[in-house]
């Protein structure tokens, strides 16, 4: 992708360097009930599962010909499929969750953060609202979860749909991994959330930095407040081996939509190419210009490419070798 003028960049620095000087300091969390009037609608509900309630949302026809099951990706919450909500629920039933230490679910009681644990929450989630056979779309963490539930539930996962996904090791460890895996960042992580680095990592995930405004990274900084997550997130991100169940993928044989920025500056696309190798008969769909997120940035036309996949999807799945 091409690279932003130094001109900005070092504009974009000077910025942030002042807002950390009026920003700094601790930042206390806040409590749910402070959230809940802002970051709910009347389609919110709560389930008890794995120690916690699990915030998530089921909308659209209850007797749709497709189900599908949308998972979001680290620090983020099921707000980031609003726009494909909006798009498809029309059509769809659709299944989205905060999942335990992010959104307004909130952290675990065990403090299991592990994929294993996440892949158990999608598979309990389906199994409380009586969904054998689903469609499943995960972005970033959620995609990793996504094609981890494939492989240990195929015959649950119709058809997967994966997003500028995890799953194969990183070349380097993303920022936010680093904070979580050094103690001293880690203290410094649970305490301290200035507005300026959450908004500096809002535009590191979009391709267009004109479609971020306020309101986003509101949204992103106060569910990250909210009483316990920031915890969470650092044993999440201790534990998290990235790229350590990689040899699994090949094995998926779940037809499998690909989706991925050509801009994604946390996960490239030559990821997206390899997942494709990986996966046989899987389609690949590469969007100019876009960054990390697809279905934020732009949630019509990802959504339109998964509708299509949904209704025709390849005829077949491929044996297991």
């Amino acid at each position: 992708p091409p690279k932003r003028p130094r001109s900005n960049r070092l504009g974009r620095n000077l910025r942030l360097l002042a807002a950390l000087a009026t920003d700094f300091g601790p930042h206390r969390e806040i409590p749910l009930e402070a959230l809940l009037p802002r970051y709910t609608t009347p389609t919110s509900k709560w389930l008890p599962l794995a120690g916690t309630s699990l915030h998530y949302r089921d909308e659209g026809p209850r007797d749709a010909r497709h189900v599908l099951i949308l998972v979001h990706g680290t620090s983020s919450s099921l707000h980031t499929w609003d726009g494909w909500v909006e798009q498809l629920s029309g059509e769809f039933r659709v299944i989205r969750m905060d999942l335990p230490g992010f959104g307004l679910t909130g952290p675990r009681p065990d403090q299991d953060y592990s994929i294993e644990a996440y892949v158990e929450v999608i598979h309990a989630l389906s199994e409380a609202l009586g969904v054998s056979r689903f469609a499943l779309a995960g972005n970033s963490l959620g995609g990793l979860i996504a094609w981890r539930c494939a492989h240990k539930y195929p015959r649950r996962v119709e058809q997967l749909v994966l997003l500028d996904a995890g799953g194969y090791p990183f070349d380097k460890v993303p920022m936010l991994l680093q904070f979580g895996r050094l103690p001293l960042l880690r203290n410094l992580a649970e305490r301290m959330t200035p507005r300026a680095i959450v908004e500096q990592q809002v535009y590191a995930i979009y391709g267009d930095p004109t479609r971020v405004n306020q309101a986003l990274v509101d949204r992103y900084r106060d569910l990250l407040l909210r009483e316990g997550n920031r915890k969470a997130f650092g044993l999440y991100a201790r534990h998290t081996r990235l790229g350590d169940s990689a040899h699994l993928i090949p094995e998926i044989r779940t037809p499998t939509l690909i989706l991925w920025g050509d801009r994604d500056r946390l996960i490239p696309v030559a990821t997206a190419e390899r997942f494709h190798r990986d996966l046989p008969g899987s389609r690949l769909i590469i969007y100019p210009g876009v960054g990390h997120v697809p279905m934020e940035e732009i949630p019509e036309r990802s959504a339109r490419d998964l509708r299509a996949f949904i209704l025709d999807p390849p005829s077949r799945r491929l044996p297991r070798a």
